[in-house]
This record gives C-alpha cells, structure tokens and sequence, in this order.
C-alpha cells in the first residue's frame, strides 16, 4: 500500500512571536507525573519479561492506573503519615502463555517500588504505600492482535497524535527550573524541597511570571518564621537561575502562592514525604505533561496518555512520542524552517506504518520557498514510519519514553 505524506505550509505566527504564551510543567513528585513515570516503567517490565519467555511482546496496557492521596499530619519538626498512599494497577495484560503464569501483578509491584526507592528520598515503598493490583486478561479482539503474521503490527485503537519543534525558549524555562529544583545539587543544598514541583509560566510578551508550587518537607521546618526564611532563600536562588539562563526582558517568580503568615501549619505549604500525595492531591496517568515533558495549553495538543501503553501496537503511545520526533528530525536536518507540527491519525487494525493521515505543517523562515523543502520533509516522515519497527523496539527497551 502507497504511503500518502501531506505537506503543507503554515500560515500563522510564530509562537515565539506570538503575545501571549502558557506553558506547564509537573514535576518529578507530582502525583500525576508519579503515575506517569512508575506506569511507563512497568510497561517495559511487562515487554522486557514477556521477551524472555516467549521472544515476543504480548498484549498489555496499564494506563488506567490511580496514585490515591494518603492521610498526613503534618507538624513543624517533623509530621507523621497517618495512612499511606494507594496505588492502583488496572487494565489489561496477558497473565497465562501456554498453561504457564506470567506473575504480572508481581512485576507491576515490584517496579512500582523500585521506582519509588530511587526517586523519591523520603518515601519508604513499604511503609507509605499500599497496591492494588486489578490488572485482567485482555479482550479477544485486542489480544488477537498479537496473533496475526505481519512485518508491523495493526493499530490498536483508531486516535490521534501531534507533535512539534523546536521548544520554544518558554518551554525550555519551565523544564529547567523543574530540572534545578529537583537536581542533587538543589537538595543538598536545600533538603526542605520536597520532589513535587510544579511551575506554570505565562509569557506576555517578553515579560514572563512563573508560578512555582513546591512542597517543603516538615522535618527540616523549625517554625513559620523558619519556613517562610527557608521560602525567600529558594525563592531567590530560583530568580538567579532563571535570570542567569534566558534572555527575557523581565522575569518574575513567585513561589507557594497559597501561604499566609498567622496560621501555623495550616497557613503553609507543608508535606511528611516531599509529595501532596502524601495526604492532599491524588495522581492518575494521562493526566500531567505531554510526552516531551510539558503542557504547551497554546499549542496543538493530543488527548492520548503514553505511558503504560504497549510499544508495538498502541497508537497513543508509539505516534504520541514519534510525532515529537519527527518533528524535531525534521527541523533540525530541513533548513529554513522556524517551526514543525507533525500529525498522525491511526485507523484500528490497519498497520501502524501506514497511518490514515500522515500530515506536516511548517512555518517557513523569511527566504524559504515551499517548494524547496517539500520533498525533503516528506523524505524525513516516510523514511520514519518506514523504520517505525526500530523505533517501537527503542520505546520497548526503555531507550525512549516520556520526560
């Protein structure tokens, strides 16, 4: 089957350019970034055992899947947990293979904990967090997928994906201020940040205001007066880093918004595990950034979770990060293209390589005449879904997922 690749030019301004810009970021500790994170680790577990046994991937998907919110009181000095967070499991994934069981649930567990042991410093797998796991065997339909001979696998579900580059530089900011506040050199130097961060950046112009939300760990918090001392002093390294790093004409970074002098714990933003999982905000996959690591609300965006879905049929995993990054080949290997929009529509059961709507739009620099790069951006999407077999085995392996 011929493979139709639409190019088209794309008429509008630049987001750069543009006067108004709103970027999220959800940060490594957030609960839905938690549900992300741990769902996508599990996917590759599943892939990685079912490989083992019988050389191939087997039906699975794990993305509906909850982190719900524990129960904490929390004190200056140091608080308690008074009931621990639940996980919850769910979906589907093939559980027997020729009379043999496959301990799913065992595996899901298992590399739930280990995520939690290695990213999180003040939550104990054991202690503050229960499982659930209510993972069933998959519909005859979609499993049957597995089963068919073909050089690609068929679609399992008809959805959409887009993608884009470059980041712009707003995108950018809310990435590395997450980054920084939750990097090895930031706890050590301030233990109190607990790993939720989240930062919302808004652009007017080249004047940007970011909103950090960041929870403190009670145990290193003396009194209000000390936490609202500790706030300042992280309030102004964030401004130096932001101010060291991007060019912007004015940038202002509040932090903790909610906070009111007088109130004691309640008055503050005060966690026992460094996440509002702990006792306040509860997580669920799908529901944080979009595969290259923020939530653009003024761009394009799919409606697909990537994470926990399998890598070799599920659309909504496999077009939502190869949009971004074709997208990213394309504008760096094209010239004279200031931005790139991919777009990919899947039908169900037909081959993933042979999507319904292979679509580019891109906005051409000053000089650049559609006609010179139209071939070679469709080039770049055929060759891709071309070798779209390569880059479901790199997603398999764990060598490309989420941010």
């Amino acid at each position: 089957m011929a493979r139709e690749v639409i190019v088209e030019e794309l008429n509008q301004t630049p987001v750069e350019k543009q006067g108004l810009e709103i970027v999220e970021r959800k940060g490594l500790g957030h609960p839905d970034t938690i549900c992300d994170l741990i769902f996508d680790r599990v996917a590759v577990a599943l892939d990685r055992e079912y490989r083992k046994r019988v050389g191939e991937t087997l039906h699975f998907n794990v993305d509906k899947s909850l982190l719900v919110a524990g129960e904490v009181e929390t004190k200056f000095g140091g608080g308690e947990v008074k009931r621990p967070m639940l996980l919850v499991f769910g979906d589907r994934a093939t559980s027997k293979v020729d009379g043999e069981e496959i301990p799913v649930g065992e595996i899901a567990v298992r590399t739930a904990r280990e995520w939690f042991s290695q990213n999180m410093r003040f939550v104990s797998p054991d202690r503050h967090v229960k499982y659930q796991v209510e993972i069933r065997p998959g519909s005859a339909s979609l499993t049957d997928i597995f089963k068919r001979e073909s050089r690609v696998m068929g679609a399992n579900d008809t959805s959409a994906a887009v993608g884009y580059a470059p980041l712009s530089r707003l995108e950018r900011l809310v990435l590395e201020v997450e980054g920084y506040a939750n990097s090895p050199s930031f706890k050590k130097a301030f233990p109190e940040s607990g790993e939720d961060v989240k930062v919302m950046g808004i652009r007017r112009k080249e004047e940007v205001h970011l909103t950090v939300g960041m929870a403190f760990v009670d145990r290193f918090v003396r009194d209000e007066d000390d936490y609202f001392r500790r706030k300042a002093e992280i309030l102004e390294e964030l401004e130096r880093f932001v101010k060291e790093r991007f060019d912007f004409r004015g940038v202002r970074v509040d932090l903790n918004t909610l906070d009111m002098r007088g109130r004691g714990e309640g008055g503050v933003y005060l966690t026992v595990l460094g996440t509002s999982a702990d006792g306040a905000d509860s997580g669920q996959v799908g529901r944080g950034n979009r595969s290259n690591g923020v939530i653009p609300l003024t761009r394009p965006m799919g409606s697909e979770a990537a994470a926990g879905k399998n890598p070799v049929s599920h659309v909504g995993k496999i077009y939502s990060l190869l949009t971004h990054a074709v997208a990213r080949k394309i504008h760096e290997e094209v010239p004279g293209l200031s931005e790139v929009y991919v777009w990919l529509v899947s039908q169900i059961g037909r081959p993933i390589d042979q999507p319904s709507v292979a679509l580019a739009r891109v906005l051409l620099e000053e000089g650049t005449r559609m006609e010179e790069v139209r071939g070679e951006i469709a080039e770049r999407m055929d060759w891709a879904l071309e070798h779209i077999s390569d880059f479901c085995r790199a997603l398999a392996e764990g060598k490309m997922g989420i941010c």
